[in-house]
């Protein structure tokens, strides 16, 4: 258990917590924020996974395969165990614990009026592991122990965290400084118009990703290229600025 020391050579007990922020505007950067989820005990275990994508392509006439191609890392993963106990209090119940936890998978309420509403970012905090940023992907909860009236009085919630792209977006001197909300790592087969369509619901915005990104050939993408990907508003912005610049250069050619 994470243990910090003080200038006495004691030792003080560090609970950890989850902080649930609004979605920053860059990479690795929260918003405000909203709330903070503490562990009433802190966990027995903590599982992290990092992995990474390599593509293999098998070739029949070949006699030996050609190697791996590093396709980009996939993002890190984080699971844990919180145990909520309130039989201790008069009246008590865990299920506004379990709650915020449910409430921290559902977009927050200044997302809603937005083109792309969005869930809560988290930082997952406990002595030095505090460099966590990203989402609760999913939350289960047990309930284990109730009051005569039905009241759950104990929980064990499973908490599975994703972190997002922590790099700050590089500004493109033609986008107008945009603010990246997330990245996309190119797979073999993709493309601008597919990854504007999953992103923002409409292939039609693949120009404007080609020009915030500096992308001169979008028929050319690499496996492993990172494509920025701006919030819809300011994307829209960026691709009418660029048809006016082809308004214009048409207009000096006739």
């Amino acid at each position: 258990m994470p243990i910090t020391s003080t200038a006495s050579d004691t030792t003080t007990l560090v609970h950890a917590a989850i902080d649930v922020h609004e979605p920053g505007q860059t990479p690795g950067k929260v918003g405000a924020k909203l709330a903070t989820i503490e562990f009433q005990l802190n966990p027995k275990e903590l599982t992290v996974a990092k992995s990474a994508k390599w593509e293999s392509k098998n070739q029949k006439k070949s006699a030996s395969a050609p190697p791996a191609t590093y396709q980009g890392p996939d993002p890190q993963k984080m699971s844990v165990e919180m145990y909520f106990d309130e039989t201790r209090a008069r009246d008590g119940s865990v299920v506004q614990r379990v709650e915020a936890l449910f409430a921290a998978c559902t977009p927050t309420s200044s997302s809603q009026d937005t083109d792309r509403p969005s869930a809560p970012w988290v930082k997952f905090k406990w002595g030095v592991l505090t460099g966590f940023v990203g989402y609760i992907k999913s939350v289960s909860a047990k309930y284990t122990l109730f009051s005569p009236d039905g009241k759950p009085l104990r929980a064990v919630c499973t908490v599975a965290l994703e972190e997002l792209p922590n790099e700050p977006g590089k500004q493109n001197p033609t986008s107008g400084g945009l603010h990246p909300r997330n990245a996309h790592t190119v797979r073999e087969g993709d493309s601008l118009a597919a990854i504007a369509y999953r992103e923002y619901g409409s292939p039609v915005h693949w120009r404007a990703l080609a020009e915030v990104n500096g992308i001169d050939d979008p028929l050319r993408l690499r496996p492993g290229q990172v494509v920025l990907i701006p919030a819809l508003e300011e994307l829209t912005r960026a691709d009418g600025r660029e048809i006016a610049r082809k308004e214009v250069a048409r207009a000096l050619v006739h």
